[in-house]
């Protein structure tokens, strides 16, 4: 069994696991984008310590089970833009949640596809897309070194959170708009943007969820290449 396979089983069994509690998943709105409902973890650290004990070794960190402010802000712009998606091709990258991919499904996107390297996102996603009654394909596929093909729009949100990473990530977004693809990129003001690079396309308060936040609500920037 895959590992992508062997988490999917893993969340379906979470999602369908009796009672509540700090080590649970529940299906809740999110805050700025109702519209959509995720599979969230009560704690994601509580439930990671859960699981890693179970499972009897290391499993990765579930960002995935927090919903995070730079897709929420992509998705509540694809939501309130349909134009934008309708009829499209579109891929989210470093999906997590899949909060933005199921938007783009909800908001008329001829096809989804929503990639992430860690294989208990990728089982997120599915799950996710089915509490939301839409489709969206999922793929553990590392594409960052890839050239885009076959895409009308890129969206990625709080993908800009270290400079390595960055460097590779807008390396990735700038190989898609050459070739034709929109790219629209959610975020928190992380200071890994290079000056110039992305103009504002909006900008939004949005609550934020995940572990440890410095404040309950974060500015976040839509940005594309300028």
């Amino acid at each position: 069994m895959s590992g992508s396979a062997r988490a999917l089983v893993d969340l379906e069994r979470e999602v369908d696991r009796p009672g509540r509690g700090l080590d649970r998943l529940r299906l809740v709105p999110t805050p700025f984008v109702p519209e959509v409902r995720l599979h969230l973890a009560e704690d994601p650290i509580v439930w990671w310590a859960r699981m890693e004990a179970r499972a009897g070794r290391a499993l990765p960190p579930p960002y995935w089970a927090s919903v995070w402010a730079g897709g929420q802000a992509l998705a509540r712009y694809l939501l309130d833009n349909p134009a934008l998606v309708a009829g499209r091709r579109v891929l989210d990258l470093a999906a997590g949640s899949g909060v933005v991919a199921i938007a783009a499904a909800l908001a008329g996107a001829a096809h989804v596809t929503a990639a992430d390297t860690d294989p208990y996102a990728v089982a997120a996603v599915t799950v996710n897309a089915r509490a939301n009654d839409v489709a969206v394909e999922a793929t553990a596929q590392d594409l960052l070194d890839t050239t885009p093909a076959g895409l009308d729009l890129l969206v990625a949100g709080d993908v800009l959170y270290d400079r390595a990473i960055a460097a590779r990530m807008l390396s990735f977004l700038f190989r898609a708009a050459s070739a034709g693809a929109e790219v629209l990129v959610g975020d928190p003001g992380r200071g890994h943007v290079p000056p110039g690079a992305l103009a504002v396309v909006a900008d939004y308060p949005v609550p934020t969820t995940e572990p440890a936040p410095d404040s309950p609500v974060r500015t976040v920037q839509v940005l594309r290449p300028g």
